[in-house]
């Protein structure tokens, strides 16, 4: 315990003192971090984006809104999250200064902070819970978790199977194929939902490596059969789960950089949430590309109620 409180004070910024001026949930009932079982902390990473921009205050829209707007007691499950997890949130981690052509020293801070500190999160009983902040956060993330051996549940419009993109090997369309590339994880332990744009290499990639692939056609056509699998495959797996906010259909993400028309609603997002088996066992997860722009939190609102309805389920 005592290795990552020292981390706290050095690289990161308490939620108090972020933008947005409180913890997830800004819960009353106050839990110290040894007694934490959920720990919570934001990567506002913004450097690769390739269309829209507002990545880096992510984290801000989904603390504002769980803290300001959203109560904590989730209606459908009956259930209010602050009596049956115990949350700590560590804040954002400071990440350094940017300078043009100095993406390589942000990301090599990143490799040097973030795998170690969420390796000795799960060492410690705790599941990370990390909001982004652009897709290429999940490269370092998982890597923390990879000896754990997880299937890897993908929510996303895109694959992020890219050899490279822009000159780019490391970028917010690459964190995955570098996985693998790197050994960190084998294809067949890649589940992706709700993708529905892709470029032919991509495609090639995913099918070469195993990747089972849902996209949102199969799921509005057979619902079921998706769910039945997802159920079977995750029975007594460790899980960690990439949540891109774009995976739901344009309508619902107004903000996020690289909206695709298509995609799935929250309903659809809920079922498969709760088709995940119960015997399963999530290590982690990050919640990514939510954007903030012209004070509209809708998107922050749907990532809060996202996360509040993932919170409750046995796997967690």
């Amino acid at each position: 315990m005592t290795k990552i409180l020292d981390l706290l004070g050095s690289f990161f910024i308490t939620p108090e003192r972020t933008k947005a001026g409180c913890s997830f949930g800004d819960i009353d009932t106050k839990t110290s971090f040894n007694e934490s079982n959920i720990v919570f902390f934001g990567i506002p990473l913004e450097l690769t984006s390739s269309y829209g921009k507002g990545t880096s205050r992510g984290p801000e829209a989904i603390r504002s809104t769980s803290g300001r707007q959203i109560e904590t007691y989730v209606y459908d499950e009956k259930k209010d999250i602050k009596e049956i997890a115990k949350i700590f949130d560590l804040g954002d981690i400071k990440l350094p200064q940017y300078h043009d052509g100095k993406i390589d020293s942000i990301f090599s801070f990143l490799d040097e902070k973030v795998p170690p500190l969420i390796k000795e999160l799960s060492r410690t009983k705790k599941k990370p819970f990390v909001l982004g902040g652009e897709h290429t956060l999940s490269y370092f993330c998982f890597r923390g978790l990879s000896e754990t051996q997880p299937l890897l549940i993908h929510f996303d419009a895109h694959r992020d199977l890219k050899p490279e993109y822009g000159g780019l090997k490391l970028c917010h369309t690459t964190p995955f194929y570098r996985l693998i590339e790197e050994g960190f994880i084998q294809g067949e332990n890649i589940l992706q939902i709700g993708i529905r744009q892709a470029d032919q290499e991509e495609n090639s990639i995913a099918e070469k490596n195993g990747i089972v692939t849902f996209d949102p056609w199969e799921i509005k056509s057979n619902i079921e059969r998706v769910t039945e699998y997802i159920s079977k495959v995750t029975n007594n797996r460790n899980i960690y789960i990439s949540f891109d906010i774009d995976v739901y259909d344009i309508p619902y993400v107004p903000c996020t950089g690289t909206p695709e028309p298509f995609g799935l609603d929250p309903f659809e997002i809920l079922k498969i949430i709760k088709s995940i088996n119960d015997s399963a066992n999530l290590v982690g997860m990050d919640l990514v590309e939510v954007s903030l722009k012209n004070d509209d939190y809708r998107e922050g609102t749907l990532a809060t109620q996202t996360l509040l309805r993932i919170i409750p389920r046995k796997y967690v």
